[in-house]
């Protein structure tokens, strides 16, 4: 009776997080004339190290993975973001759209176990890997670096 009664309790528990940790980050897109920071608010998305990159509110930032090189005319490096159960998918749909509202233009994507979405700017590129673990865990790694200078 007691082993069936943990084996019960074990069930609820893992059933509860398995709930609790099942979202998606997909965000409808803005009619026009609506406020476009005021969609990402509504969920929850924000600027994070870099001024020109939106973060989904539901990620996870993970400091020691991170590291960021930053001078008085230029910031680059890499921030490492983490969640469990969050479809990559729904991921590059958000950093496509806010990305390119941002003013970064789509160079190329790469979709499969782990994706790669590479933008650039004028003066400096970014690269986001989207990568899920077997065990359901989503890690997005961004990258921002400055573009190589023109040789004379």
């Amino acid at each position: 009776m007691r082993r069936k009664t943990i084996a019960l309790l074990l069930i609820i528990l893992i059933g509860s997080l398995w709930m609790a940790c099942s979202s998606t980050v997909t965000e409808k897109r803005g009619e026009p004339g609506k406020s476009e920071e005021g969609g990402a608010a509504r969920y929850g998305a924000k600027y994070h190290t870099f001024e020109d990159i939106l973060i989904p509110g539901e990620l996870n930032y993970q400091p020691k993975k991170s590291a960021i090189y930053e001078t008085p005319k230029f910031k680059m490096g890499w921030i490492v973001f983490s969640k469990w159960r969050l479809d990559p998918n729904s991921l590059i749909e958000f950093f496509t759209y806010h990305m390119e509202k941002d003013n970064w233009k789509l160079v190329n994507t790469f979709r499969g176990k782990e994706s790669f979405l590479n933008f650039s700017k004028p003066d400096k590129t970014c690269t986001i890997k989207i990568s899920e673990t077997w065990l359901g865990k989503t890690e997005v790694e961004i990258r921002v670096g400055p573009l190589g200078e023109k040789k004379m």
